[in-house]
């Protein structure tokens, strides 16, 4: 056949291996996670077999194709809709059975469609044995053993998938099970008792086939795994576990690395680039406007977020960390209980979890939820998980106002942005979206060391993103708030008259019962909703200073406490998300009135908790 528009499409469980194949095909980048639920929407990508182009396309993980959730819907209305020329079946080798499942499913489809069995080194350390030319006669499919993380049958898979393009084959034990299903489907009318009686039926087959093709250890092996979760799943000490696992993040992202390796970059930026730049501007004989307009504007903005990749970086690396070892699917099934409490499964837990990184991709997760009203719940309630954004933020008022005190400020904003986000959750459940528990199932992965590549692309990736918008949105940002703060309508001016003096000046009264009713601050947070980043980037603007915290503690002491300070910061954690996550509620919601209802509650909350904080603590502590 002609492969001019040759297209495959992966198919299988989560955490198979489905995305590790892919980016061995195609060369590509994609985040690989050991915990169900990375890949939520299709991935497209292209690598080149004998000279021929041919399309490749992740699908999400499945368990089944039952339209029950939005991953199991765009998976199945692909594969019936664009017609692959092949379906490649990834199936994890060490869970045989539970795969096999989706295979028969995929069967019923009528597609080409190959077995791609993967892990086979983890089933073989398992004392697994399987036979693969009876697996082959029993399905009527190829089954290609492989290896995706080492690349080991990668090139065999890849020669039967071109062999095996638009062939479809038939057995007679397959046709007596699809009869067998048919029957079902024509006969039992309550949807319900149909689709236990064909999830009994496909068990059965499953199990009647398993005793030619795959033989166990009599006594189960007592994995490293098992040993391990006796600990952290431990009813006691699962909880303790995890808030020191996050303690000693923040240990790591301050303490140990981050703080150092910051004041290596100010220096670098205050001492050698800014010298060196202002320098080289006036051998050139640039105006004085342009030079302060790139030295006080452009440079400090940038470089105030630049400071911070350090930061960045180790809290990437430790989450990463966390995730690859599978150790993040734990949290979720430990966490199970507390969620419940607001109307939440713990599967609801990992897009808060994810919203550590980033907001955007944390509230694309929630597709995986098949209750609707838990998926526009955890949406709404997702923005107040402090993103990597807001980290420069919590660092330099952090250092400033509590030197030596870092990671325990940063811990309590984490920790007080997920309290927050199960109160909302909670008033959501009993309120807005009252619906029935929906039950909890989720794979608990085995244990892996993680990939240095993986851990080095993934960290990349993000501090890429950082740096990007650094170089993009902060640096308009940071040119058009210096003229905004050296320029009023009738020319240059002072800053205390500049239209963004004005602006702020029209919106501190809004702060003032918060402690920071100050211009500065006020200006500050309006544009933060851009990028939260932008909110240091502004104030060093705006305070005419470098990014160094003794420096931002000298020029913010006019306007902040410590007690304001933290007030501030709060505030920062839980007031409307900027634009990109605005965008993606509106997407995933499709619903205008949502959105909406997101930016202002989430900025009604900021502002009351913030007040009561500083209101509060003002009272007590004087």
């Amino acid at each position: 056949m002609s492969h001019e528009n040759f297209t495959i499409a992966l198919a299988g469980n989560p955490n198979c291996g489905k995305t590790t194949l892919f980016n061995s095909l195609t060369g590509s980048r994609q985040y690989v996670g050991n915990w169900p639920g990375v890949t939520v929407e299709k991935k497209e990508g292209y690598f080149v077999s004998n000279g021929e182009k041919i399309k490749i396309v992740d699908l999400p993980g499945i368990y089944s194709l039952s339209p029950y959730s939005m991953e199991e819907i765009v998976s199945k209305n692909y594969i019936i809709e664009e017609n692959p020329d092949v379906v490649v079946n990834i199936v994890d080798a060490a869970n045989l059975e539970r795969n096999l499942f989706l295979t028969l499913q995929l069967l019923s489809l009528r597609k080409p469609m190959i077995i791609a069995l993967n892990m086979i080194d983890v089933a073989q350390k398992m004392g697994h044995e399987i036979n693969i030319r009876e697996l082959e006669k029993k399905l009527g499919l190829r089954v290609i053993p492989i290896v995706a993380s080492r690349n080991e049958g990668v090139e065999e898979l890849v020669d039967a998938i071109r062999s095996e393009a638009g062939i479809t084959r038939e057995t007679p034990v397959l046709e007596e099970f699809f009869d067998r299903i048919s029957e079902i489907e024509d006969t039992v009318a309550s949807e319900d008792m149909r689709e236990e009686k064909k999830t009994d039926l496909t068990y059965e087959f499953i199990e009647s086939i398993s005793t030619d093709i795959l033989k166990k250890p009599e006594d189960e092996k007592y994995t490293v795994s098992d040993r391990i979760d006796q600990v952290v799943t431990n009813k006691y000490l699962a909880i303790p576990i995890f808030a020191l696992m996050m303690f000693f993040t923040f240990f790591v992202t301050f303490d140990l690395v981050g703080n150092p390796m910051n004041e290596f970059i100010d220096g670098l930026i205050a001492g050698t680039i800014a010298p060196f730049l202002e320098s080289v501007l006036l051998a050139i004989g640039a105006q004085s406007w342009l030079i302060a307009l790139i030295i006080d504007g452009i440079l400090s903005g940038v470089g105030g977020v630049l400071v911070f990749i350090p930061n960045v970086a180790c809290l990437f690396l430790m989450i990463s960390l966390m995730e690859d070892t599978g150790y993040m699917a734990r949290v979720a099934f430990i966490m199970d209980r507390a969620m419940r409490n607001i109307g939440l499964s713990g599967k609801a837990f990992i897009p808060l979890v994810l919203g550590i990184g980033c907001n955007v991709p944390a509230i694309m997760s929630t597709r995986t939820l098949e209750n609707e009203k838990d998926r526009l719940t955890s949406i709404l309630i997702n923005p107040f998980v402090s993103c990597s954004a807001r980290l420069p933020v919590y660092t330099l008022f952090a250092a400033a106002f509590f030197p030596g005190r870092e990671k325990y400020i940063v811990f309590s904003l984490y920790a007080l942005g997920i309290l927050v986000a199960i109160a909302v959750g909670l008033v959501f459940k009993k309120t807005l979206f009252k619906a029935d528990e929906t039950p909890f199932i989720m794979e608990l992965p085995q244990y892996r060391f993680p990939s240095p590549k993986n851990l080095f692309l993934h960290i990349w990736d993000r501090v890429k993103g950082f740096i990007i918008k650094a170089g993009t949105l902060i640096f308009g940002a940071s040119v058009v708030l210096w003229f905004m703060l050296n320029y009023n309508f009738s020319g240059p001016s002072e800053i205390n008259s500049s239209i963004g003096a004005s602006i702020g000046k029209m919106i501190a009264p809004l702060f003032a019962p918060l402690g920071f009713g100050s211009y500065q601050a006020s200006l500050s947070l309006l544009t933060g909703v851009l990028a939260k980043e932008v909110v240091i980037a502004n104030m060093a603007i705006i305070y005419g200073i470098g990014e160094t915290a003794g420096e931002f503690a000298a020029a913010l002491s006019s306007t902040f406490t410590p007690i304001s300070a933290y007030a501030f910061m709060i505030f920062v954690l839980l007031y409307t998300p900027c634009v990109s996550v605005i965008g993606v509620i509106r997407r995933e919601t499709n619903s205008i009135k949502w959105t909406v209802f997101s930016v202002l509650y989430q900025f009604g909350i900021a502002w009351f908790v913030s007040m009561a904080f500083y209101q509060i603590a003002s009272l007590l502590l004087g």
